[in-house]
């Protein structure tokens, strides 16, 4: 059980009645900062911040030694004035994100996820952003801390339309061209692509000194579909179709999802990326407490 957690949380379809994303974030932050019983503002600047990741060439006298000998991970505490962060966030919005056995898709879970880490980072003054990609970059709104950043963040995240198969190459190279300082980059996808694709993509963001955070978003039904009689399934993305029968969902299809998320969780952690799993059931102001929680090494 987690300490401190509030006894009810938000239902994500609930969410889905709000009018408005900036709505959806003020309620969810709301119950991730109750659940924590910590002040508003806790985020980004504090926490993300406090710290970054060694990389090559960094001085060695500056590495916290004691958070080393606790996660075997190398960082750098950051002095006074460098606590300030710039958040990137890169929302997929590929045709297989529009898929939901209830009343969530994966990509309206994403855009709640999404604004609510950009009202996080502005409640905290720091530089927030976005890329909404598919097969190609299709909004980018460039990190800053000017007046009505937050707003136009959220436009983009609430424009974010469908499109159709996914290529992390193109959104992070063009990333990589109008990044000017080291921040944090959250990638929000359900990951339809081999592991080693994913991070052998994204890792090189590290070697720059960026934390990078994966929250691999997934239908309950894509992780342990449930089936009582033979389905023809169609991809999304390459409209390819496939008769499915309980067997086999139960006892090839388990190991197979079981393993691609295995695979990324490892892979991840392998090149010091943070990794985790979200499925669009899971109330949001919950998943963003846990992970904030293991990410401070409380549980």
């Amino acid at each position: 059980m987690l300490p401190h957690t509030p006894t009810r949380f938000i239902d994500p379809a609930l969410l889905a009645g709000l009018s408005h994303l900036d709505l959806v974030a003020k309620t969810v932050v709301d119950g991730f900062v109750a659940g924590l019983h910590k002040s508003p503002d806790f985020g980004f600047s504090q926490e993300f911040a406090e710290y970054r990741a060694y990389t090559p060439g960094d001085d060695l006298r500056h590495v916290d030694w004691n958070v080393f000998a606790r996660t075997e991970r190398a960082y750098l505490k950051r002095y006074r004035g460098e606590t300030n962060s710039q958040l990137t966030l890169m929302l997929d919005s590929s045709a297989s994100m529009g898929y939901s056995s209830h009343r969530i898709t994966k990509l309206d879970y994403g855009r709640y996820l999404a604004v609510s880490l950009a009202y996080m980072a502005n409640q905290q003054r720091d530089a927030a952003g976005v890329i909404v990609f598919d097969d190609d970059v299709r909004n980018y709104v460039q990190p800053s801390t000017r007046q009505g950043q937050f707003m136009r963040v959220a436009h983009a995240i609430e424009q974010a339309q469908l499109g159709t198969r996914t290529d992390f190459a193109k959104p992070f190279i063009h990333f990589q061209q109008f990044l000017r300082r080291r921040g944090i980059v959250v990638v929000i996808s359900d990951f339809y692509e081999q592991p080693e694709t994913v991070i052998n993509t994204v890792a090189p963001l590290r070697f720059r000194g960026n934390d990078l955070i994966l929250f691999h978003v997934l239908d309950p039904q894509e992780i342990r579909p449930k089936l009582k009689e033979p389905v023809l399934l169609v991809d999304m993305e390459t409209k390819d179709a496939l008769e499915v029968s309980p067997e086999y969902a139960r006892e090839e299809y388990k190991p197979k999802i079981d393993a691609h998320i295995d695979g990324l969780k490892k892979k991840a952690a392998a090149a010091n990326v943070d990794y985790f799993l979200l499925p669009t059931d899971r109330p949001l102001d919950a998943a963003m407490l846990e992970y904030f929680l293991i990410r401070k090494g409380r549980l």
